[in-house]
């Protein structure tokens, strides 16, 4: 597995949308996902402000993040997908959390949303859900851990991991190869699907997006359209830049992003407004979410390594949690 350097655009980590959606996603889900989300979510605020505060340098940048809810919408032929969606969402929701699902009429919808006055006759407002631009994060993370004097090995081509030594090739000069072995404190493997030789359940699951600019058009938070083959997303970031992703395909393909997949996401984008039929392409994406058979992510001691995994369509919603939960343990193994 080559180990990507931090700037690299097509990981998983760069070409997710970053929503933080635990009440959208429990749809699709399970009780175990929505209570790593809901913990997440009263940590990302802190981790985002403690990131801020070590990032002193002049030209550290803020993390986008937004807390501000999603918004559900369908349009008139598919009202039983939102209807559907919402009865699930109702029944697996914990009672303790139905407060936050608010079901909206078309008048609503525009409070909510002025930019799609007048195009929905009902909704629904998942108050809490949150996003954060994770170009931002990631360029802040890596930045801290260059600040803490951390060492960066990449392009290394991984093949062996012991509970205390990483083993390996790099390309050295004039094209030739040099073997590269690492002795560590902890293993930890957070490679996605790159560690399947380790976790032989792991598959990927294929992911595209598009990024757009729009200028003119104005969401203030991330919506989802209800449709019988697909849930349209798009996810507003700062300057008028916009995700929009949908597909989810089993399928461990690597290539670029299909004719098929680009003409159904932009006409559904489309659908949800005409302005963004005016918008400029910036980017088609794709990139492979690590699953495992339970779509659950696991966060375990395996032979002396610990693994980070299976985070699926739920990596930063969950992240934060698998996170704690693993720094606890190594605490707590170190006492």
């Amino acid at each position: 597995m080559d180990v990507r350097p931090p700037e690299a655009l097509d990981t998983a980590a760069m070409v997710a949308a970053a929503m933080l959606s635990p009440l959208a996603e429990l749809a699709v889900s399970d009780a175990v996902v929505f209570a790593l989300g809901q913990r997440s979510m009263t940590l990302w605020p802190q981790w985002i402000d403690e990131l801020s505060a070590a990032n002193t340098a002049a030209d550290a940048q803020p993390v986008y993040y937004r807390q501000q809810g999603s918004l559900v919408v369908a349009h008139s032929p598919d009202q039983s997908s939102l209807e559907h969606f919402t009865r699930l969402l109702h029944h697996k929701l914990p009672v303790a959390y139905q407060h936050q699902v608010h079901s909206l009429d078309g008048a609503e919808v525009a409070t909510l949303e002025p930019a799609l006055a007048g195009r929905f006759n009902q909704g629904l407002y998942l108050q809490g859900e949150g996003q954060l631009a994770n170009d931002q994060w990631m360029a802040a993370l890596a930045q801290e851990i260059r600040r803490l004097g951390c060492v960066w090995l990449t392009e290394v081509d991984v093949h062996t991991l012991e509970p205390h030594r990483l083993q390996g090739e790099r390309a050295a000069g004039q094209g030739g190869r040099e073997e590269l072995s690492v002795a560590v404190d902890r293993v930890v493997d957070a490679r996605g699907v790159g560690s399947k030789t380790l976790l032989p359940a792991l598959r990927g699951v294929r992911g595209e997006v598009l990024r757009v600019e729009c200028i003119g058009m104005e969401l203030q938070r991330p919506v989802r359209l209800m449709h019988p083959r697909y849930q349209l997303y798009v996810v507003p970031r700062p300057n008028h830049l916009f995700v929009v992703g949908a597909t989810e395909l089993e399928s461990e393909d690597v290539g670029p992003v299909t004719v098929r997949s680009m003409l159904e996401l932009g006409s559904a984008l489309y659908s949800l407004h005409p302005a963004f039929g005016e918008a400029r392409l910036i980017s088609l994406s794709s990139a492979l979410r690590p699953a495992l058979d339970n779509d659950q992510p696991t966060c375990k001691l395996n032979d002396g390594i610990w693994h980070i995994n299976g985070l699926y369509r739920h990596g930063y919603l969950c992240a934060p949690a698998l996170v704690e939960t693993l720094t606890r343990n190594l605490l707590e193994s170190s006492t």
